[in-house]
């Protein structure tokens, strides 16, 4: 990794914030999508994808690249506006979510759209997805990390904690997971809809490293990417402790804002309280 300066946390915070931009703006005027969720990851795609992973937006199929496995494929609003700022496709495709036709559906789909790992959709699939390219790198014996991103929701469904179970058994060290952890789901908040904690204690009892940290604070997540990979003998989990709707006032902690089309003048809203936060980040540098 480059080293973490001033400037780049700076240009890295500016990043982040352009990608809610775009978030707002994508699902503004396909009139459907997801909100939440984005906003609230909009940091941790912006270290992965302009500090963390070893990756080629020239060369997609790059085959010793890192694998970003998108297992909530509900938030790619956010992986879209990140990987077309990063250069896999132009910016100006991204108003065409949602709409028919385009390579930027409503969730993910591989082999459409450049920077796309894998397909996603039903909920609870991710970690199966990611352990399997995992073992393969193994088993090729490639250098490759294999980063998945998962809702805490998602961990409601069955198929996730077999894949943990999984990982942890044959000691995928070359495999992060990092957990969206804010706390809400479509039905409401995660600890009333079906509690999930002890959440970090369930990891440990499937032999896994376990990292929590600020999903939106730079140097912890890219500190914690950093420790998943000098660990040997275990899958990490990265728990990312996140504010669901974060840079939007009206958004933030409100679960209805899971899925919710915008009413008349609440892009725009949302859109001047970024520009706001914008215009202070750049005073501020």
């Amino acid at each position: 990794m480059q080293p973490l300066t001033d400037k780049k946390l700076e240009s890295m915070a500016l990043m982040a914030t352009r990608l809610r931009e775009d978030v707002i703006k994508m699902v503004s005027h396909a009139g459907s999508g997801h909100v939440a969720g984005p906003l609230d990851m909009a940091e941790i795609f912006t270290a992965f994808y302009f500090h963390i992973l070893n990756h080629n937006p020239k060369k997609p199929d790059w085959p010793d690249r890192d694998r970003l496995v998108l297992s909530n494929g509900h938030i790619c609003p956010v992986q879209y506006a990140a990987l077309a700022h990063a250069g896999y496709f132009p910016v100006e495709e991204l108003k065409t979510l949602r709409q028919l036709g385009t390579r930027l559906q409503g969730h993910p789909h591989r082999g459409v759209l450049p920077g796309v790992e894998t397909t996603s959709g039903p909920l609870g699939s991710g970690i199966s997805q990611a352990s399997g390219i995992a073992l393969a790198a193994r088993l090729d014996r490639k250098k490759y990390q294999v980063y998945c991103l998962t809702s805490d929701g998602e961990h409601e469904e069955g198929n996730t904690w077999e894949a943990v179970m999984f990982a942890g058994k044959n000691r995928l060290s070359n495999l992060t997971v990092v957990v969206d952890r804010n706390n809400i789901q479509i039905d409401g908040f995660t600890e009333k809809v079906m509690p999930l904690e002890p959440f970090a204690d369930k990891y440990r009892a499937f032999n896994w490293h376990v990292l929590e940290i600020d999903g939106h604070n730079f140097e912890e997540i890219i500190a914690a990417a950093a420790e998943a990979r000098a660990i040997h003998e275990q899958p990490t989990v990265i728990i990312a402790h996140t504010i669901p709707g974060k840079g939007v006032d009206f958004m933030e902690n409100d679960y209805l804002w899971h899925s919710k089309p915008f009413a008349p003048g609440e892009a725009e809203k949302a859109l001047g309280e970024l520009r706001t936060l914008e215009g202070k980040i750049k005073a501020e540098g």
